[in-house]
Formats: C-alpha cells, sequence, structure tokens
C-alpha cells in the first residue's frame, strides 16, 4: 500500500486481487475532489491490471462513504463539478470487465450507497448502515438512482428515497442493495469466500457475463447520468439546497423542519 501520506485513496495490488481502499477517514471517506479524482485513477490502473482479477473495494476507518463532501458543495459550481466526475466513478465501476466486490465495515451515505450499488458484490458488516439521506437537505438522490434502482424492489426504493431513513445491514441484504450482512468478525472471511470464487472464473469469460448482465438494461447508462447530472444540480443550486447544506454544516435544522 501507498504510503504516500498525502494520498487519500491507496491501490495494492497483491496476487489476483487489487484493494482499492479509501483513507479520508477525518472526512468520513467524503467523496471530495481528490477523493473522487484519485478513486477514478486507481479504478482504471486496477482494471487496466491483467493480473488484477478481482478488485475489492474497501475504506479505512469507521464510515465507508458519506457520499459527497458538502464543504466543496455550499457553491454550485463545486457540486456541478461533483456530479460531473460522480457518473464516471459509477459507469466506470458498473462496466468494468474485471469484478468489482464493495467491503463495507461501517456506514454508506448517499453517494457512497450509490457506489455500493455500483459494484458486482457488495458484503457489509451487521453494524454497517446505510440512508439515502439527500431529502433531509433538500436535495435528491438522483445520479446515484442510476445504479441503485437496478437493485431495489420499487416500494423499498420508493420508502427509503423519500423518508431518507437510515437502515440497517440486514434490511440492505433484504431488499437487494448487498449480497450479504454478516457479523462484523466475520467479514473479512466472506470478502475472501467471494473473491476466492470469483478467481476460478476465466477473465474473458467474467467480461463477458457482465455484458450480458447488463443487456438486462436496455436504457442509455450514458443519457440518464446526463438527464440526472442536470437534475441534481439544479437542486443543489436551489434555495432549499443550499439552506439544507448550510443546515448540515452548522448541525441545525433546515427552515423547512417544522418548530416544536
Amino acid at each position: 500500500m501507498s504510503t504516500d501520506a498525502a494520498e487519500l485513496v491507496h491501490l495494492d495490488v497483491s496476487p489476483g486481487i487489487a484493494t482499492i481502499t479509501l483513507d479520508s477517514p477525518a472526512n468520513r471517506n467524503a467523496l471530495s475532489a481528490q477523493v473522487r479524482r484519485e478513486l477514478l485513477a486507481h479504478l482504471e490502473t486496477a482494471i487496466a491490471d491483467d493480473a488484477a482479477r478481482v478488485i475489492v473495494l474497501t475504506h479505512t476507518g469507521t464510515v465507508f462513504c458519506a457520499g459527497m463532501d458538502l464543504k466543496e458543495s455550499r457553491g454550485a459550481g463545486a457540486e456541478q463539478q461533483g456530479v460531473t466526475e460522480v457518473p464516471r466513478i459509477l459507469s466506470t465501476i458498473w462496466d468494468s470487465p474485471t469484478p468489482i466486490v464493495a467491503r463495507l465495515s461501517g456506514p454508506a451515505r448517499a453517494g457512497g450507497v450509490g457506489i455500493v450499488a455500483a459494484c458486482d458484490i457488495a458484503v457489509a458488516a451487521e453494524s454497517a448502515t446505510f440512508a439515502f439521506s439527500e431529502v433531509r437537505i433538500g436535495v435528491i438522490p438522483a445520479v446515484i438512482s442510476v445504479t441503485v434502482l437496478p437493485r431495489l424492489s420499487t416500494r423499498a426504493a420508493h420508502e427509503l428515497f423519500l423518508t431518507g431513513e437510515t437502515f440497517d445491514a440486514a434490511r440492505a441484504a433484504e431488499i437487494g442493495l448487498v449480497n450479504s450482512a454478516v457479523a462484523d468478525d466475520g467479514l473479512d472471511a466472506e470478502v475472501a469466500r467471494y473473491t476466492g470464487m470469483l478467481a476460478l472464473g476465466a477473465p474473458n469469460a467474467l467480461a463477458g457475463a457482465k455484458e450480458m448482465l447488463r443487456r438486462t438494461r436496455p436504457e442509455s447508462m450514458e443519457r440518464d447520468f446526463a438527464e440526472m447530472n442536470t437534475l441534481s444540480a439544479g437542486f443543489f443550486a436551489s434555495e432549499e439546497g443550499q439552506e439544507g447544506i448550510r443546515a448540515f454544516g452548522e448541525k441545525r435544522k433546515p427552515s423547512w423542519v417544522p418548530q416544536d
């Protein structure tokens, strides 16, 4: 693993497995501009490496990924840049010919859930939690919906997108967001079980199987991301969105929440 203290995402390649680690725990592994840039670069490097038969996406600290870095999103321009880059990350994971396994030992929120959904396999510790918290800060989970909605039942999507409710790993497995929810001390063994099975597959056959599976979604992901970018940017730049982001940073309720 890289020893570069300035790097926030690391790539480590061991026999057959490339591990990409989000390492910005002070920021709850939020998708800052630096994290987005480094994550995308490491994904592209790992996918191009013939020695990497499986990619594992994991994290340091107690949080897998808190979603967009809201400190950088207080101006519409910063968020506009972010919603341009996040689709590239999600589509790179989704379209990767190399299988990608998400390993979560902590919570995922908003964009972090989008990353989990984009992965082929997702394994979560029972203590991990999830939430589509966007509506509570005046925005919507537009961009991540492109990868999340194919995974979830329609009822679950309506409930969780509209309420922003936090749900646990067992519920995430029940609704199809993750493949497996295991005891915290069994997480690494479960990830190893999946990577071991994936490594048995022939590389070209795995890539072909993934291409075949993508055909079950006939609509254009590129078109969907373009439409959702526009929708998301509008909400982030809106009066509600900016108020919600300010309230989040100031640790107060936004103005639309009924007063006690």
